[in-house]
């Protein structure tokens, strides 16, 4: 039991941070050349005021997928609001399935290709945070209190940035893929530890 005790109180203090998804930015082309306003004037979901933005915006409100895209002239489309890659292949085919009736032109059949261009995950850093300290001791900070509560740590390699808070929570931007986002809080633990009040139990 003495051993076990060691062994699980090691794990608590060498705690990797944990992730979740919370959102993915992805682009592709529908291989479609869109009459935006003709597609606003016969599908509902999709909004389109050109004065204002030169993309029209379709949401879809179901569950599955509840996403929303940016459509361009071009067929090229920019998808938020999914948390898995698989969720958004799903997005883009029934886009595309229900644009092709009303799409101008054809330009390519093949299945498009979609580059995840930005992944946003919030995380637990497992550290009290003093970020007074952090903003005056590291470069990288950028802390306002009086504007909002969090500092923000910006990396060049990986290329991400990184909302903190007190408690250790953070919200991690820019990464393009899962790596990118555990090398990125794994550095940012490392960084900032020196820093920390005491490990958060939270």
């Amino acid at each position: 039991m003495f051993w076990l005790g060691i062994a699980i109180l090691g794990g608590m203090l060498s705690k990797k941070p944990d992730f979740v998804i919370t959102n993915m930015v992805a682009s592709a082309s529908l291989g479609l050349e869109l009459d935006l306003y003709a597609l606003a004037s016969k599908i509902p979901e999709i909004e389109y005021e050109p004065e204002q933005f030169p993309g029209a915006i379709l949401k879809f409100k179901d569950p599955d997928p509840k996403a929303s895209l940016l459509l361009f002239k071009n067929g090229k489309v920019v998808c938020v609001g999914c948390k898995k890659r698989e969720m958004i292949e799903k997005t883009i085919q029934k886009t595309i399935k229900m644009l092709t009736p009303y799409a101008k032109r054809i330009t390519k059949t093949k299945k498009p290709k979609i580059e995840i261009t930005n992944i946003v995950a919030s995380a637990n850093l497992h550290l009290e945070l003093d970020l007074y300290k952090i903003a005056y001791k590291i470069p990288d900070v950028e802390y306002e209190p009086e504007q909002f509560p969090g500092a923000i740590l910006k990396f060049r390699n990986p290329k991400a940035s990184l909302l903190l808070f007190k408690n250790g929570k953070v919200i991690c931007a820019g990464a393009r893929n899962e790596k990118e986002i555990k090398q990125s809080l794994a550095k940012a633990k490392r960084l900032l530890k020196p820093y920390a009040e005491k490990p958060s139990r939270r």
